[in-house]
């Protein structure tokens, strides 16, 4: 077994491969010089001889690096890569099938420039659906096009499997979970405050906890038929401009108030040991009028491939059902961001022989001041790979 090691080394890492794009869809250098630019970092323990294996984390619109389970792992005696796509810190025109190509470029560096023989996915949150969606399209690709129907074909890239997949704390993909945040309450997608109170959750007179049935039903219903309704103005202005066909190509759009989950206010709905009144972000209430919240800036692309849940490919319970890859699956038992029901739901549609399940009672989604708990996940994390022979 690798012996821990510290301190920490950080190397940075440049990962890049052509490809040319119809439009510029990202502000800066990535991708619009006819090459994708990609940066992230090696962790390793100082001093350490390099691993066999590498566990790659990733997530479709963020940096890894400084959070705290890459570190520990690395402790624990794993090297771990945090790799960012090209739209890292910012997932307004966010294409999931590129994000692919991207955590692809990274495999095969890992592989060709980096020596590891074995390569580890590690979805962690939102970077569960792009691992799983990778994996799926690494071992059968199926895809010609982006979930806009532009042409982007990953068969051709070729993209390598990894050789297992780990999804710790992870949703189902960004579509059905902002199908289940967005506010229902908006009535007027240019006025944030106009707003049906029986719908609002926040409202001084709205409905309040715990909710009944037929509530939560009228309540998801109206999710569905607001996701609907922008949606289906995002296909006709698309549709409009290729109708044109000059040099307007993309548009920009906004989507008030997308942070409303009765989970986060009604503790009895899919009960874990989370925070009554609290999410992920903070105080609900005001992520869901701030400017962080899921989908809140997009384009018209960017929305059909990441937050349409009737258009985005990303959704781990659809990808994981072909993948073959041995599976690790970590619920957190505290966890504010994902449902309980998004692991399970993915878990329920695994298919592979070796799949594994694991849950960590009163982890929260980052175990922010929680070491038992952290350590807890890592212990099962080397534990699994160990028996599979991927920690040496």
């Amino acid at each position: 077994m690798a012996e821990p090691a510290s301190p920490l080394r950080r190397e940075a890492l440049i990962a890049s491969f052509a490809e040319t794009s119809a439009f510029t869809e990202t502000y800066g250098f990535a991708g619009s010089q006819g090459r994708v630019f990609l940066e992230g970092q090696l962790l390793r323990g100082e001093g350490r001889a390099q691993n066999r294996t590498v566990l790659i984390f990733i997530h479709p619109a963020s940096t890894l690096n400084l959070m705290p389970m890459p570190q520990a792992l690395v402790a624990a005696g794993h090297d771990v890569l945090c790799a960012a796509s090209r739209y890292a810190k910012n997932d307004t025109a966010l294409i999931m099938e590129k994000a692919v190509a991207d955590l692809g470029a990274w495999v095969r560096h890992a592989r060709e420039n980096l020596g590891y023989d074995k390569v580890v996915l590690a979805g962690w949150s939102g970077g569960g659906s792009l691992a799983a969606f990778y994996q799926a399209q690494a071992e059968a690709p199926t895809l010609t096009d982006t979930a806009a129907g532009d042409p982007y074909d990953l068969a051709a890239l070729d993209l390598v499997p990894a050789d297992a997949l780990m999804l710790i704390a992870a949703h189902t993909g960004r579509a059905r979970i902002l199908s289940e945040w967005i506010d229902p309450s908006v009535g007027n997608e240019h006025d944030p405050d106009d707003r049906n109170p029986e719908l609002d959750l926040y409202h001084h007179a709205g409905p309040k906890p715990p909710y009944s049935p037929d509530f939560l039903a009228a309540f998801r219903a109206a999710q569905k038929a607001r996701i609907a309704r922008i949606t289906e103005r995002v296909e006709e202005t698309l549709a409009t401009l290729r109708r044109r066909g000059g040099a307007e190509m993309e548009r920009a759009i906004l989507v008030h108030r997308t942070m409303a989950d009765p989970r986060w206010l009604d503790p009895t709905l899919e009960p874990n040991g989370r925070r009554p009144g609290w999410c992920y972000l903070g105080n609900p209430e005001t992520v869901n009028a701030g400017p962080v919240g899921l989908g809140r800036f997009s384009t018209l692309r960017a929305w059909l491939s990441q937050w349409s849940p009737a258009h985005s490919r990303a959704d781990a319970a659809v990808s994981i059902a072909s993948v073959r890859a041995p599976l690790l699956i970590v619920e957190n038992g505290a966890d504010d961001a994902v449902p309980t029901s998004h692991p399970r739901l993915t878990w329920e549609a695994a298919t592979m022989d070796d799949r594994t399940y694991r849950e960590i009672a009163g982890a929260g989604h980052y175990y922010r001041g929680q070491p038992a708990e952290q350590a807890a996940a890592v212990e099962i994390v080397t534990g699994w790979l160990a028996e599979r022979g991927l920690y040496e």
